[in-house]
């Protein structure tokens, strides 16, 4: 892997971040709050730790790489139930495959997804990923070390958060390995329609290219639940396919992480496609973290149950509230569809995010990431980090997370008012 790959790269947000306010100390008297991070801040459900210690034994044991019997079959249920697939449309041994968390996932299935695309394509020609812009940059790392190109396409209100993938020149979608959508999005809180998803599907099998769903916000919604790339799959099938695998060319990734509030528990997984997860079971008994046996044995009883999930998304829905009263004068203000971030526009108050980042704390004393640092440039060189030159669709936005309890994200919501109305 070249030094080249790595500047590429760029360092991660939260790096940025800590530079930009380098040497600024908020406010003597006001508590900070740290807002840039979407870490879920409730206590998990009170059955973990028990579950956990109920199987200590397995400590001493190798956990099955792919994950174990029950694991997958807690997965593959949730996703029959939650999407109202077919009973037995997931099959748990070829279509399911567990994952610490969802972040070494997507990052290794563009590994795959780049390899199996290689392979078909003349000598000379670099296969292209294509992702979301903002992003969740662990798609353009993914993309980087399997030597792809890189190409964003902007998620704007204009096009409802949701990128154009088909308007890209034929040449790109001929060479391209993997297609990432983020559905409830990260940053922009944006729900992708279920006519925008089929579309995508129908793209990737017509280029023969992986488009990976990245569902991990999927249970935190405030109106009606949002659709799933297996969902949509499934019902593209009944309209009368007649493929093989119904879940052809998709994969969809999720967690415990968001959903269940426990992103120390790191249990994920990947479903669909059985030949594109056997792909990354490849990669993964190479260089894939194995979840311990009692993890397993734990996030099965999560997936199996819905009370605190339920309870999770209230919450949450009083957070957005809360900011909503605070926040929602302001004329970049946007009530997000799903997940817990509020992606707002800073202008007119502040230029950009940075300058908007750097004011809230050290006049207030609440951390939030500029919206630059979640995006890609528009044009030109789409490198991360420092090296990323050029606007981006970010520039003018910060993220900010709302994961605290209600009367410290009152607080915090009301000194970002303060600094946004000057």
């Amino acid at each position: 892997m070249g030094q080249d790959k790595l500047e590429a790269m760029g360092d991660f947000p939260f790096a940025r971040l800590n530079r930009l306010v380098d040497g600024v100390t908020p406010p003597d008297g006001l508590v900070p709050i740290a807002m840039q991070i979407g870490e879920p801040q409730a206590a998990v459900p009170d059955h973990v730790m028990a579950d956990i210690a109920a199987r200590a034994d397995l400590f001493g044991r190798y956990p099955p790489p792919p994950g174990s019997d029950a694991y997958r079959g807690a997965v593959a249920d949730w996703l029959v139930r939650r999407y109202a697939l077919a009973p037995g449309s997931v099959d748990p041994a070829t279509q399911v495959i567990a994952t610490s968390g969802s972040r070494e996932a997507l990052f290794q299935a563009a590994l795959a997804a780049a390899a199996r695309k290689q392979a078909r394509l003349p000598d000379g020609v670099r296969p292209a990923v294509l992702v979301p812009n903002p992003l969740y940059h662990v798609y353009a790392g993914g993309a980087y070390m399997a030597d792809c190109d890189l190409i964003p396409v902007a998620t704007t209100p204009e096009n409802d958060f949701t990128p154009d993938y088909a308007g890209l020149p034929e040449e790109v979608l001929a060479r391209t390995a993997i297609c990432f959508l983020c559905t409830p999005g990260n940053p922009t809180g944006a729900v992708a329609k279920a006519g925008a998803i089929a579309a995508m599907i129908q793209l990737a099998r017509a280029h023969d290219f992986t488009l990976a769903v990245d569902e991990c916000y999927s249970e935190i919604w405030f109106d009606r639940p949002p659709p799933g790339g297996l969902e949509v799959a499934a019902g593209m099938d009944e309209a009368g396919t007649n493929l093989a695998d119904i879940f052809s060319h998709v994969l969809t990734f999720n967690s415990l992480s968001k959903r269940s509030g426990a992103p120390g528990l790191r249990c994920g997984f990947i479903a669909g496609d059985a030949g594109r997860i056997a792909d990354i079971a490849r990669v993964r008994s190479y260089g894939g973290a194995t979840l311990p046996g009692p993890l397993m044995h734990a996030g099965a009883h999560l997936w199996g149950e819905e009370t605190h999930v339920a309870a999770n998304r209230a919450r949450y829905g009083e957070l957005v509230d809360i900011a909503e009263s605070a926040l929602g004068h302001l004329p970049g203000y946007r009530r997000p569809e799903a997940a817990f971030f509020l992606w707002l526009d800073v202008r007119p108050a502040f230029p950009d995010g940075e300058t908007a980042a750097r004011a809230l704390w050290e006049r207030h004393g609440v951390k939030v990431m500029p919206g630059r640092y979640m995006a890609r440039a528009e044009s030109g060189n789409h490198a991360g980090g420092d090296a990323c030159s050029g606007p981006t669709p970010g520039d003018a936005h910060v993220r900010i997370a709302l994961v605290h309890a209600p009367a410290v994200t009152r607080d915090a919501c009301a000194r970002i008012a303060s600094c946004m109305d000057g």
